[in-house]
């Protein structure tokens, strides 16, 4: 089966979150089970694009209004990644330093979306699998069902995968030109709350719709951010399917970059190797149980609470635990952070930046994760420190709920039910008791480095949706 992913993520092309995870470790499955896979994304000016060769298959132009941007697709000449990576290069909208973030994103993969129909319409072979990735590619379906032009393609079935339903690519009706020429009593699928949201299209138009994991879709079912109302009128359509991690990546077997490798059979003295190097590192006590946070730090994956929890524990706590924090996102909480350094670095510590090597070491070093997310679509870093040994500390929500269960309901973690310091503040005293509880420790460590959290069976349930959809 030809099945193309599309995507603004591919980890490591291009990566800011568990998009970019998510679609490379997918891809790859899906390649090394037999399937035929193309991810396609823009060519942004990373370091993977400028260490790397590619091949011209194509060139055209788009139009967006009375604009017009020449662009390029380019096959990556090694198929280095496991899979065949297709980027389309759009210099006048991608050429940036960054992934997302400016005024003119809306123009940017509106341009690439239908440079992208425009490239498909043009091939002699189609694939069999549209597989369309958030809302920088959720208009997709709808141009290429309704689109005068895609006439060729318009029976291509499709799907919409939605990672994070927060963020909706939405924008104003004035520029409704920068579509391809449509069929105009097709309009209203366009339309919510006033304005054209793109994942709502997307939810109207792919032929399926799945979630990433199955409690985030029962949770948007009832708040999806404004769209809970069509959630619900799709539910026919859609599915919940729990996100795998790519076990080779992240192996503490094999990691080239921790500080000593080993596996859930001799653990303890690889664990302890790490996390003394890790404490070395940020001068922390290495008897005390070492609690980190790795991700971005925005409020949805209850960042600011750690501010205010660094803060109250000072009087309390301090001398018993420390606490390390890998992240970037908002600047107001990196700035909070980093100011905290100043009167609470005895037990406190935090890195503002993305970094992969120190994420893993961090992992590896660690004795609990914590991450007390508002919301959590899937998560996957739960699963990397169960692959490493370390606990995950959780706040039961989305796929959080689905990974992790509490070791006192004879689970392998920590689990608190709200989003508020408190909370946060009874998990870490527990964390610190199983902490003291070496034979409890061992246990839970060993039971969850040999969970499962491949791809396999997250293959085999996208793979049911495919040939339900191409019969």
């Amino acid at each position: 089966m030809k099945i193309i992913h599309l995507t603004a993520e591919c980890y490591p092309v291009a990566k800011v979150g568990g998009l970019g995870d998510v679609v490379d470790s997918l891809a790859k499955t899906q390649q090394q089970k037999g399937e035929d896979v193309q991810v396609v994304l823009p060519y942004y000016s990373t370091p993977f694009t400028s260490e790397n060769e590619f091949v011209i298959l194509y060139h055209g132009q788009v139009q967006l209004g009375q604009f017009n941007f020449p662009f390029t697709v380019c096959k990556e000449r090694d198929n280095s990644l496991g899979f065949e990576l297709i980027l389309i290069s759009i210099p006048d909208l991608f050429d940036r330093d960054a992934i997302y973030g400016y005024e003119d994103d809306i123009e940017r993969f509106m341009s690439f979306q239908k440079a992208f129909l425009q490239w498909i319409n043009s091939l002699d072979t189609q694939p069999d699998i549209i597989h369309c990735h958030d809302h920088h590619t959720a208009l997709v379906p709808f141009m290429m069902y309704n689109g005068i032009e895609f006439n060729k393609i318009r029976d291509l079935p499709t799907v919409l995968t939605i990672h994070n339903a927060l963020y909706q690519g939405q924008f104003g009706f004035d520029k409704l030109h920068y579509f391809p020429t449509y069929d105009l009593s097709k309009t209203n699928l366009l339309e919510w709350g006033g304005r054209i949201n793109s994942i709502a299209v997307g939810l109207r138009s792919a032929r399926v719709i799945t979630t990433v994991s199955p409690t985030y879709l029962n949770e948007i079912n009832e708040h999806g951010y404004g769209l809970e109302h069509l959630f619900r009128e799709v539910r026919y359509k859609s599915k919940g399917i729990l996100n795998g991690i790519d076990d080779v990546l992240w192996n503490p077997a094999t990691d080239p970059v921790i500080a000593a490798t080993y596996n859930y059979e001799n653990f303890d003295i690889g664990k302890s190797i790490n996390k003394e190097k890790l404490c070395e590192m940020y001068n922390f006590d290495v008897n005390k149980p070492l609690i980190s946070f790795i991700g971005r730090l925005f409020e949805e994956k209850g960042a600011d609470l750690l501010c205010d929890f660094i803060k109250k524990i000072q009087q309390e706590n301090a001398d018993k635990f420390n606490i390390l924090i890998l992240g970037t996102g908002n600047k107001a909480i990196e700035q909070e952070l980093m100011a905290l350094l100043i009167d609470y670095q005895r037990f406190y510590k935090c890195f503002i930046g993305f970094n992969e090597n120190l994420a893993h070491q961090i992992y590896a070093g660690s004795d609990f994760l914590l991450m007390p997310s508002r919301t959590e679509s899937c998560g996957l870093n739960q699963m990397y420190a169960y692959r490493y040994g370390s606990i995950p500390i959780v706040r039961r929500t989305g796929g959080l709920k689905d990974t992790v269960t509490d070791s006192m309901e004879n689970g392998l973690g920590i689990c608190f039910e709200k989003a508020e310091v408190e909370d946060i503040e009874v998990a870490i005293e527990r964390a610190i008791l199983l902490f003291e509880n070496k034979i409890q420790l061992h246990t839970i460590r060993k039971a969850g480095m040999q969970l499962d959290h491949s791809w396999n069976k997250a293959y085999q349930e996208y793979l049911k949706i495919y040939n339900l959809i191409t019969k």
